[in-house]
């Protein structure tokens, strides 16, 4: 009996380590046909898993409250698996280099728990060669066994979209590789346990590796046209949305909206490519441009914010402005990588004092990672300006005369809608300082 044969038949177990937005919700699904242990580091996360409260806001309290997975902080618990599911963040540092710290840790865990026959496969976005070249060397140092021979590797890159209550682990086709056959064989199997849309079996890890890094590299190249588009139209004083519009009846024309990009993803994994790419003594000329353009958007929008507060006839230094939305993407908590920040810290070098508000951001992640403290909406009010920053469904539904009673009283409004949520006409209409990308 192989191992994917005995996971079916709950003789062995699968480890999931590493439960944010995407392990956790690979580890619940799993949990309905297999036995399965989530771990992670981070106790405080394991403790909310066990009483009920899923903090992503991935899979809801009712699904984590009705689990059958054993949440643990506890590494001895794995001992008792053979299938390994590693599914850590792979952030970059501040010089936009990839830091390996956590999938580097992770491989350290594992190691010290393989046995005879156990298979790791790792889900984290990785350049071409990560995955062979450093953590199977930390696997066989903290286990003593050698690759190949007494355990495998395989890579299935995770494709779970935080927030996308459409696109899940089991609707979407799902990446599988394994350093050989039988490894790949065994490796497909088990995901086709949980994923109805099937597997695509990669020819080795590298093109799996290089597959998932591409894939948010286009996406990224593709956001940056629509900004740079964006600049130059609104230099024309033409609006992009209404182009954008019209261009998109043609049956081909590619439906991306200029905007932030932030995220765990698209706004790091084309670093994890063009790293590798000067490794090789080749410097990324579409990749890093668009990189530059997407990095320098929060700038540009709080530029423009200044530039409307002075046609406003408002005085910049002290002016109040409302941010509505902090999270890197529309309801969603996650605020890793957001790149409202930006917007923050540029509002802040020209005396400008943002009041922030997100109803569904982590709050307390925020005021970790960025010292940002957030203030109910209902409680906002005097504001020179608001800035639309996020798409959540709570500000989807707010009408005019709900933004209306953020501004001072009597004073021209200054309005910045970045998603372009809005109807520009009945804005301006209403006598608004209408801005978008």
């Amino acid at each position: 009996m192989g191992l994917y044969e005995q996971i079916a038949a709950k003789k062995e177990r699968i480890a999931l380590v590493g439960l944010g937005y995407v392990g956790m919700p690979i580890a619940v699904a799993f949990a309905k046909k297999a036995d399965v242990i989530g771990f992670d580091v981070n106790q405080e996360k394991v403790r909310l898993y066990e009483s009920g409260f899923d903090p992503t806001k991935e899979v809801g309290d009712e699904v984590i409250r009705n689990t059958s997975v054993q949440f643990t902080s506890d590494e001895n618990d794995l001992d008792q698996a053979r299938f390994f599911i590693v599914a850590v963040p792979t952030p970059v540092n501040d010089d936009h280099t990839p830091d390996l710290t956590p999938v580097e840790g992770a491989s350290h865990v594992v190691g010290r728990h393989l046995s005879l026959g156990s298979i790791v496969v790792f889900e984290s976005t990785v350049y071409p060669g990560v995955t062979e070249d450093v953590c199977v060397p930390i696997l066989e140092q903290e286990s003593g066994l050698v690759c190949g021979k007494d355990f495998k590797i395989g890579y299935s890159p995770e494709r779970i979209n935080p927030g996308d209550k459409v696109h899940r682990l089991e609707t979407i086709t799902k990446i599988v590789s394994g350093m050989d056959e039988e490894t790949l064989d065994t490796v497909a199997r088990v995901y086709e346990m949980v994923v109805d849309a099937g597997v695509h079996r990669a020819e080795s890890i590298r093109v799996a590796e290089a597959a998932k890094v591409i894939e948010n590299s286009q996406r990224d190249i593709n956001i940056a046209f629509m900004n740079e588009l964006s600049i130059i139209f609104n230099k024309m004083g033409i609006d992009t949305k209404a182009v954008l519009e019209a261009a998109g009846t043609k049956w081909n024309f590619l439906n991306f909206r200029p905007g932030l990009v932030g995220g765990h993803c698209i706004g790091v994994d084309p670093y994890y490519l063009t790293y590798k790419a000067e490794e090789l003594g080749y410097h990324s000329q579409i990749i890093l441009s668009g990189r530059r353009i997407n990095d320098d958007m929060g700038k540009y929008v709080a530029e423009n914010l200044v530039k409307n507060l002075i046609k406003a006839d408002k005085r910049v230094q002290d002016a109040k402005v409302a941010l509505l939305g902090f999270t890197f993407k529309e309801n969603c908590p996650d605020t890793r990588n957001t790149r409202v920040i930006d917007i923050v810290n540029e509002l802040k070098e020209y005396g400008i004092h943002p009041v922030i508000t997100d109803p569904v951001a982590d709050a307390e992640e925020a005021k970790r990672e960025y010292d940002v403290a957030f203030t109910d909406l209902d409680v906002i009010q005097d504001m020179d300006a608001v800035i639309v920053a996020v798409a959540h469904e709570e500000f989807l539904k707010m009408s005019e005369r709900n933004l209306a009673g953020l501004y001072k009283e009597g004073e021209k409004k200054v309005l910045l809608d970045i998603k372009g949520l809005l109807n520009r006409k009945e804005f301006e209409n209403a006598g608004y300082l209408y801005w978008r990308l």
